[in-house]
């Protein structure tokens, strides 16, 4: 038996996509990373659209834009992937580290308060696992405070908060493609703005500087940029889902609750909070339990896959160790949310029987024994 954690949702079509891209003799930033963005753009419902090479370069990219750097500094969530963190750092900015509420795993507002000094300049919550932020606290923050908001965003592409899909209300928001996301590209990433300055900057950079041009030797080279073009070949892949996503968020709530109902009266288990007003993408379905990493051991012994959360940035080194971040707080939720979160598999063709057997096995392992 396996029963993998994600397996990626290759429509119909999609092979013969990227073959056609291959034969094209076009692979780079051409037609078809262009398709995606316009389509990603409508789908999201935000203006702007900038696909590039991962979600890392993204984040990066989106604080050189807002022109953060040397002796700013940016309040991040303890509670997240690495490269939250270290886009941060890329830019030479001070990444402060700050608490999560451990049940939605989502920043908390409160700790976001207590760490701003006269050096905030950006805050870059993340929409953890599908969970959509509270971005009506988040405006009030704004009004307050003055701070630009970034949200990384990678794993929560379709998620909604107030009837707003996620994409329009940061002043940057950042999404990953990489293959554990529902939208794929293999890699990849897409940054959504509303602001046509900061979307012609992005454009501009992610193209080693180019500016516009009318023919090639027209081309003029005006800002600093780098190389972070999402190939062609890549972007059908991506655009291919895109079509069907609808039907695709559709199914991975189906399976959310079917999970939920499976599990809701199985002693030890909990359920993360989900912001009021939000529609979660359902990205990762994940569970609070004790002894989370006996349970993981067993169930993969058993040939299910499954996964912890995410992790506690103050317990690495290149953040706890570094004299250019900031950690703030004791990080309580965050450690809990560390050791009590496991992540089940969830991905589009999964049947309800697989469903079961994940379950079955859950049960049997919570209670000590063996997976059945």
């Amino acid at each position: 038996m396996n029963i993998p954690l994600i397996r990626p949702y290759l429509p119909e079509g999609t092979v013969e996509g990227v073959t056609e891209v291959l034969q094209s003799g076009f692979l780079v930033e051409g037609p078809k990373t262009a398709e995606l963005e316009a389509g990603a753009a409508r789908f999201l419902r935000v203006a702007y659209c900038v696909a590039v090479d991962s979600c890392t370069t993204g984040l990066e990219m989106a604080l050189r834009c807002l022109e953060i750097g040397p002796g700013d500094e940016v309040i991040i969530p303890d509670y997240t992937f690495p490269a939250t963190g270290l886009a941060v750092l890329a830019v030479g900015a001070t990444p402060v580290i700050v608490d999560v509420t451990p049940k939605s795993m989502n920043i908390d507002m409160a700790a976001i308060g207590a760490a701003i000094t006269p050096a905030t300049k950006a805050v870059m919550p993340v929409s953890t696992f599908g969970n959509p932020l509270d971005h009506d606290a988040f405006a009030a923050l704004k009004k307050e405070h003055g701070l630009l908001v970034i949200e990384d965003a990678a794993c929560a592409f379709g998620a909604e908060f107030n009837g707003e899909r996620i994409g329009s209300q940061a002043d940057i928001t950042v999404f990953s493609l990489h293959p554990r996301k529902f939208l794929t590209a293999a890699r990849g990433g897409l940054i959504t703005t509303q602001n046509d300055v900061w979307a012609q900057w992005l454009r501009s950079y992610k193209c080693f500087g180019k500016g516009s041009q009318a023919t090639r030797a027209d081309t003029l080279f005006d800002q600093m940029g780098a190389n972070a073009m999402l190939p062609d070949v890549l972007s059908v892949i991506a655009l291919s889902q895109l079509q069907v996503a609808d039907e695709m968020l559709a199914r991975r709530i189906e399976l959310a609750r079917r999970y939920e109902a499976l599990l809701a009266d199985v002693p030890g288990v909990e359920f993360p909070d989900v912001v009021s007003g939000g529609v979660h993408s359902r990205q990762s379905f994940c569970i609070f339990i004790d002894n989370r990493d006996r349970v993981m051991e067993s169930m993969r012994g058993a040939g299910v896959e499954v996964q912890i959360g995410t992790y506690a940035l103050h317990l690495h080194s290149i953040f706890s160790n570094n004299g250019s971040v900031r950690i703030e707080g004791s990080m309580i939720g965050s450690r809990w949310a560390f050791d009590h979160c496991l992540t089940l598999p969830l991905y589009h063709e999964m049947t309800g029987s697989e469903q079961d057997i994940v379950v079955g096995m859950l049960k049997s392992c919570l209670k000590g024994g063996r997976p059945e």
